[in-house]
């Protein structure tokens, strides 16, 4: 169980005694950082390849603790990982974009605005426990374009 426990927490930051979702996606922020940092580039396709395989695992290690942990326990921050990732996609991984990203995604994260409620309360296990963050990546994914496209634009 220590794979699915150190999967679910992001090694270990879903323990966090306080916003534990907001460290879930710091995780993400971190490792962006860490690639910035480094002057390593994240691809498009490495990124969706990361997304998918933390999801896909996250989403069967959730499933495997929830025996032990209950549905959707504050701990499982992996899906905030996940979806914070999918809120930077097809950009480019700028300091600027990894912090609105961060801004934008917890906001969508905690508001749950258009149907990321919805999922949240209808889609039990490790897949209704992605997709809410899944859903809440992609409205930041949109908007972050959004600011992206129009701050090309000089408007």
């Amino acid at each position: 169980m220590w794979f699915h426990k150190t999967v679910v927490t992001v090694f270990g930051l879903g323990y966090a005694p306080v916003a534990p979702g907001t460290f879930g996606a710091l995780g993400a922020v971190f490792l962006l950082g860490l690639s910035k940092w480094f002057d390593f580039i994240i691809s498009t396709p490495l990124l969706l390849t990361l997304i998918i395989i933390c999801g896909l695992v996250g989403i069967w290690s959730t499933d495997k603790l929830t025996a032990e942990w209950g549905d959707d326990p504050s701990k499982v921050v992996i899906d905030e990982f996940v979806g914070y990732l999918i809120g930077i996609l097809f950009l480019p991984v700028t300091w600027v974009n990894i912090l609105l990203c961060f801004v934008l995604f917890r906001f969508f994260d905690i508001l749950k605005p258009l149907g990321v409620r919805t999922i949240d309360k209808k889609i039990k296990g490790g897949l209704g426990v992605m997709l809410d963050d899944v859903l809440a990546g992609v409205y930041t994914c949109i908007c972050l374009h959004l600011i992206n496209f129009f701050l090309s634009q000089g408007i």
